[in-house]
Order: structure tokens, then sequence, then C-alpha cells
């Protein structure tokens, strides 16, 4: 059986400062320290080797149980990283004040304990922590019922019943979201944009809830920004990229407006951004998407932006959106300097990087090379993506990678093997429901290229092709293959006898 890599893989994301604490603890612990030997070992491995580990201390007795000891080590590190962390959250603090009161009332401190409730409850309220709020008022309920034995009635306890239930039902209100926002979620992350009747009728449906059309259905701050989210990913699914921009904007204005939610909240509001450059993309406003990116690096090191997982989101998102205005400026030179900062960013990430964001990276880097030019560096990166056998994750992505493979073998002038994968592509692509013609439309031009010998006589192709697609595009939703593939540029490059960059830069709008 392989080895487990968790624990080598959580000491690797451990930062410096968490290092040094977690040692500083230890020193304070008397005893035999075996453990430290086993984290000093593993943290200068790049890749974890337990035979090595083995090897190392054949001679010690702790190696004779080292699944025992790795299982050790891995709950200190925890317990560690609980005591560093422990302050860095409204959450951690909650539940420290929670526990608090707990033990104060279980020592019958019962004027102690109504100080810290007093105070939590206005850090829950703060935060719009109902969860917590909801215990605390359990805490305070039970105070009560000593004071009344006490002869205390100066307690209003119907008045906290009534906050109880308000607490409850925001809670419920939340949830509720929360479950709406995990369908949308599930059809852009299986198929991307919605390709047929039956997933955008899917969207309808979930637009038209009641607590996402209906006014004033949101209890809390929190349940107004994720409904206002919800809205506009549903716009954005369907390319209503302009009723989807002020669903975003409302959103961000919320957040912005509830520092304090907004600190708790980084994930949404970093994909809250990475959607509005989206909308100012397809917009054609690129400097006001170029502010966003600019807005969304430089929040990297805020107050609730800064832990790894945030920071990963962050240069995932910026690296992305600035590659994608690059591409739309016809900027192809910057987009390469980008792209070789990635790298060392996707280096230093390494496993950190969800597979959505690696396939849209291979993608934006694979088409980046393409855009200046280098058709076989470009490949390179489209076969990461093609070399994946994933069924259910951003079909839409893995669908025009294909396409876009097509496109690359025949500027690489690879036609007996084109002749093959167009078939293929084909079969893939005739198992999909939807219900555009723009991929059928390429291949039926690129199936008449490769059949001509001469480039001249391709030109009346390629023109007839630009004229169909320019037709097509009239209708909003054949316009999806745009997102991953500028195919009038292409096919005005190959008219015009200009390279695709210039043709990208001469492109109006």
């Amino acid at each position: 059986m392989k080895p487990s890599t968790e624990l080598f893989n959580l000491i690797q994301s451990l930062s410096k400062s968490e290092k040094r604490f977690f040692k500083l603890s230890s020193s304070l612990q008397t005893g035999e320290k075996n453990y430290l030997k086993l984290f000093d070992t593993i943290e200068k491995q790049t890749t974890y080797d337990e035979e090595i580990i083995k090897k190392t201390f054949s001679k010690e007795t702790f190696i004779k149980h080292l699944p025992s000891e790795k299982n050790h080590l891995y709950k200190l590190i925890l317990k560690s990283l609980r005591g560093f962390h422990a302050d860095n959250s409204i959450s951690s603090i909650l539940k420290q004040e929670i526990k608090n009161v707990e033990i104060l009332y279980r020592k019958a401190l019962y004027k102690e304990c109504v100080k810290f409730i007093k105070r939590a409850k206005k850090i829950a309220k703060d935060h719009e922590k109902f969860y917590y709020l909801f215990e605390l008022i359990s805490w305070e309920k039970l105070l009560i019922e000593e004071a009344f034995e006490q002869g205390e009635f100066n307690k209003d306890l119907d008045l906290l019943i009534q906050e109880e239930m308000e607490v409850i039902e925001k809670l419920r209100n939340l949830a509720e979201y929360h479950i709406i926002y995990s369908r949308i979620n599930y059809i852009f992350r299986s198929g991307g944009f919605s390709r047929n009747e039956t997933e955008r009728l899917e969207v309808d449906k979930i637009a038209n809830h009641h607590l996402i059309k209906g006014k004033n259905t949101a209890l809390s701050n929190r349940a107004a920004s994720i409904c206002y989210y919800i809205q506009g990913f549903c716009h954005a699914t369907k390319r209503d990229f302009a009723t989807a921009m002020s669903k975003f904007q409302r959103t961000k204005a919320i957040l912005d407006k509830n520092s304090l939610i907004k600190s708790d909240l980084p994930e949404r509001y970093v994909r809250t951004i990475k959607n509005l450059i989206f909308c100012h993309i397809d917009n054609h406003d690129l400097n006001k998407a170029q502010e966003l990116v600019n807005e969304l690096n430089s929040i990297t090191n805020k107050k609730g932006f800064n832990s790894i997982d945030i920071r990963v989101k962050i240069f995932t998102a910026a690296c992305s959106t600035q590659l994608i205005i690059y591409d739309k400026l016809g900027e192809y030179q910057k987009g390469l300097k980008l792209v070789e900062e990635m790298k060392k960013g996707m280096n230093e990430y390494k496993s950190k990087l969800n597979k959505e964001q690696t396939i849209l990276f291979n993608y934006h880097i694979g088409y980046i090379y393409f855009g200046a030019g280098l058709f076989k560096e470009s490949l390179k990166w489209i076969n990461k993506i093609l070399n994946d056998n994933e069924q259910i994750l951003r079909q839409d992505i893995y669908s025009f990678a294909r396409l876009f493979n097509l496109i690359l073998h025949y500027e690489l002038g690879n036609i007996d093997l084109l002749e093959y994968i167009i078939k293929s592509t084909s079969r893939y692509l005739k198992k999909t429901e939807k219900d555009y013609q723009s991929e059928d439309v390429l291949i039926k031009y690129l199936k008449e290229l490769i059949k001509i010998e001469h480039e001249s006589d391709r030109i009346k192709i390629y023109l007839n092709a630009k004229t169909e697609f320019e037709l097509l595009f009239k209708n909003k939703k054949e316009e999806i293959i745009l997102q991953f593939f500028d195919v009038i540029s292409w096919l005005t490059s190959k008219v015009e006898n200009i390279s695709f960059e210039q043709a990208v830069k001469n492109r109006p709008y």
C-alpha cells in the first residue's frame, strides 16, 4: 500500500511563522520528542519518501511504529495551528468565548458568564454569525433560569425567546440561500455556460425561486450578498452579462459597506470581483476590467485575505483575467511575460490549485502562446487538458479545448493527423447536448480546408466561413465559442494574410 502523504502535505503547507510557533510550543514540553526529528526530516523533503525516513531512523525504536508516530505528529501540528490561529478568525474567537462561558458556568460564576455573553453577542451580531449567536442565547436562557432560582426576576425571558426566534429565522434564511447557491454552482461547475434549453430552464427555475426573485427576502447582509450573487450567477450562466454585472455590483457594494462581513467572506468577494471583470470584458470595457484586476491584486495582504487558500484564489483569478485582457488587446508578448510569472506561482502552490483552476490556467496559457504564434508550445498546454479523462467538471472547457486542438494542428500543418482527430472530435461533440451550431460550423469548414492543397484556394473558404459566423453571432447564444476562441479574428488573419495578433488588434467592437 502506498504510504499516506497527508502529514507531508500538512508540513509543507506551514508558513515560517507557523513552523516557528510549533517548535516553540514543542520546546515547552518535557520528555522525548521523536516527533520533532520526524518533523525536521519531512520538512526537508521536496517529495515524500518514506523509505528515506526509515533508513534515516533505522536505529531508532520509534521507527518500528512509524504510522502511530506520524499520526501523533499530525495531531500535534493541528493543535499548534489551532493555538496559532486562535485569534485570526471571528469563528475561532467566538468558539473560545463560548468555551469560556461554559467553564465559568460550570464553576457557578454566573455574573462573570453574563459579561462574556454580552461581549460575545455583540461580536456575533456585528459579524452576523447567527449559529454562535443562537448558542450564546441558549446559555443566556440557562443563566436566566439560575437567576429565577435565586429569586431574581429582572430578566425578561419572553424578549430573549423572541430574539432567539429571530436568530433562528435568519439562520434558516441564510441556509436556504446556501442550498440554492449549491444548485446553480453545480450547473456551472459541470457544464460552464448553459448549453441547451434544458439547462436554461433549470437556471430559470433557480432565478425564479421566491427567495431570489422576491423583494426584501434576505433577512441579513450575509443573505443579501449571496442573493445578489446567485442572481448574477444565473444571468452570467445564460450569458446575460449586462444584468449579471448589476447584480455582482450589488454584491460587492454590500460587502464593501460591511467590512466585518467582507473580511469573513473573502472567497465570495474574490469571486464577485472576478465575475465583474468577466462582465466588463464582455462589455468591451477593458479599462474597468483592468482596474478590478489591480484591485484584486491589492487585497492579497489585507485582513481576511491573507490566508493561503484565499491567496491562491486571488492568484488564479487575477492571472486568468489578466491573460484574457491581454488577449482582447492583442498584447500577447505581455501575456508571455505573465505566463512566466504564472509558472513560478503554479510551482509554488502546486497541489493547492484545484482542478478547475488548473485546466483554466492550461487553456489560457495555451491560448496566449497561440496568439504569439508559438503553436507547438500552445499544443503542449492544450494537451494537458486533453490527456485528462475528466467526465464531469467544466465540460465546456474540455469541448472547446478539442476544437482549439484542431486549429493548432491545422496551423502546424498536421493534415493527415487532422483528418483523424476531426472525426473523433465530431463524435465527441455529438454526445454533448447543446443547441448552438458554432462548433459544427467550425468543423465543417476545417473539413473543407484540409482538402485544399494551395493556400490561395483557401481564401474563398475563409471568407465563406467568416460570413457564416458573423450571421451566427447575431444570435447571442452562438457567441459562446468566442469565450474560448476568437474565430472571427483567426479567419480575418487568413483572409488579409496578417498575424492573428494583428487581426485581434484591428478588430472592431
